[in-house]
């Protein structure tokens, strides 16, 4: 008993010189814990390192954005170049296509018009020389006639006292008779009293009439030897010629065109004509 009690103390003493951490676990279970050798220790945060720029990209976006280079200052200048010639080309372009339409039209017009010789409802002498200045309304009929010719008058006065109101006192409304048997300076003066106050009304001898009805292309019926006392009527062309300051035949109106249509082509012809001279009547 003795000897076994021996043997153990000695394994014991062996164990503890031989295994120091195995002792130390045998002790540590034996008495309290202690704390353990290897604490977790804190994370150390580290300073935030201050952001690096790339010199390289930031260089290569502003030469890209922001820099006037001589490549790009070249190309400026031949874009702007080039815009002013487009522009130079296109503005001669535009004034040779409107001296082209306006020489068609000169050339298209119908030839109407010319040189005439008449007498007035006042009896002095008129010519086509005295329609310049004005813009003229020319219209032939005669006083017998029962109802077209006070209509296509009563038009004219409508478009006159318009036109005259928004352009002035540049119209001058003419009559010419296509009767010249009956329609004497005295009975044309009477029968344009009806009407505006501003008609010129002109008549001539039958060869006279002819020949202005020839240039003005009017068709009328009346017999070189009709009876001044006789009741008949007179088959004429029924339009009105506007003609401009220089007594250029610019449109014929027919009988069935409005007042307020011819007013408005009146407008228009003046505008034109104003643009076209570069003066005002």
């Amino acid at each position: 008993m003795f000897l076994s009690l021996a043997r153990r103390r000695a394994s014991a003493l062996c164990l503890k010189q031989s295994s120091p951490i195995l002792n130390r676990s045998l002790w540590t279970s034996n008495n309290a814990p202690i704390a353990p050798r290897f604490q977790a220790s804190k994370r150390k945060t580290l300073p935030e390192q201050p952001q690096r720029r790339n010199y390289s990209d930031s260089g290569r976006e502003h030469s890209t954005v922001g820099v006037f280079t001589p490549t790009s200052a070249a190309i400026f200048i031949a874009v702007g170049v080039g815009l002013f010639y487009y522009f130079k080309y296109e503005k001669e372009r535009l004034l040779e296509e409107r001296e082209k339409e306006r020489a068609s039209r000169q050339y298209g017009r119908p030839n109407v018009g010319g040189p005439f010789s008449l007498t007035t409802h006042e009896g002095k002498p008129f010519t086509e020389k005295d329609l310049l200045g004005k813009w003229s309304l020319v219209y032939f009929g005669f006083a017998n006639c029962p109802d077209i010719c006070p209509a296509e008058l009563d038009k004219m006065t409508t478009i006159l006292n318009a036109s005259q109101k928004e352009h002035g006192d540049i119209f001058l409304p003419v009559f010419i008779t296509v009767d010249p048997a009956r329609d004497l300076p005295h009975r044309i003066a009477r029968y344009l009293e009806d009407f505006h106050p501003s008609f010129v009304g002109l008549y001539g001898d039958y060869d006279a009439t002819k020949a202005v009805c020839k240039k003005y292309r009017v068709y009328f019926s009346t017999p070189p030897n009709a009876d001044p006392n006789g009741d008949y009527l007179v088959d004429h062309s029924i339009f009105v010629y506007l003609m401009d300051p220089n007594g250029q035949f610019v449109e014929a109106f027919g009988q069935a065109t409005s007042a307020e249509e011819v007013t408005e082509k009146v407008r228009e012809a003046i505008k034109e004509w104003e643009q076209e001279t570069g003066r005002k009547v």
